[in-house]
């Protein structure tokens, strides 16, 4: 794996999870009604639901690589497709940041767990990871080094990512709550999306 590779991966990945989705507005639920003490379960069960949803996507990758050059190809392209959707869909989504304060007292496990069932069972974390991890495979090089580098990646990602949201959320509650704030983060990723759909289509058309 080229270091160019790993690091559009790391770029992309970052990008991805600024977006506040369905793991984030939890995150941001928990700090706003119980402020920065959340901070740290939550990002932990986070970071534990992206690890059980990448490693059950990784692993189906890896089935399909080792299957066939075709099928993983074609599994491509239909990851390509689902990037420029998720991205028209993205961009079209507004400002709205749908998060009520949690004011019910739980323990700091029960919001880590919390957070890992939200983010390991969400089907779409599975359906995203299967898309967006092939465009950054090589499957000439080693798929087990490559799933042990991306996972990493990308769970310390996620966890910084959480923990921030729920610091800012505790200490900067206006900022998770302006519509413009959220609708640039919105239409940025809805583009840098589509744009990588796109480009993957593009290298396929060319080979």
């Amino acid at each position: 794996m080229s270091f160019e590779n790993w690091a559009a991966f790391a770029a992309a990945s970052t990008i991805l999870l600024i977006i506040p989705g369905p793991t984030i507005l939890l995150v941001v639920s928990y700090a706003l009604g119980q402020g920065w003490r959340t901070a740290l379960p939550m990002a932990v069960g986070v970071a534990l639901g992206d690890f059980t949803a990448m490693t059950l996507s990784m692993l189906g990758i890896g089935a399909l690589l080792a299957a066939s050059a075709g099928v993983f190809t074609i599994l491509k392209l239909i990851g390509a497709f689902y990037l420029v959707y998720l991205g028209v869909k993205l961009f079209r989504a507004g400002g709205a940041l749908k998060a009520e304060p949690r004011t019910d007292a739980v323990s700091s496990a029960k919001m880590m767990a919390h957070a890992w069932l939200v983010t390991a069972l969400n089907p779409k974390s599975i359906t995203f990871f299967v898309a967006f991890l092939p465009q950054f495979l090589d499957r000439h090089a080693d798929f087990w080094t490559q799933m042990l580098v991306f996972e990493t990646t990308f769970l310390a990602l996620a966890f910084a990512n959480a923990f921030g949201y729920a610091l800012i959320a505790a200490r900067a509650r206006n900022v998770v709550r302006n519509p413009k704030a959220i609708r640039v983060f919105n239409r940025t990723g809805g583009t840098l999306l589509v744009g990588a759909g796109i480009a993957t289509v593009a290298m396929r058309s060319g080979n």
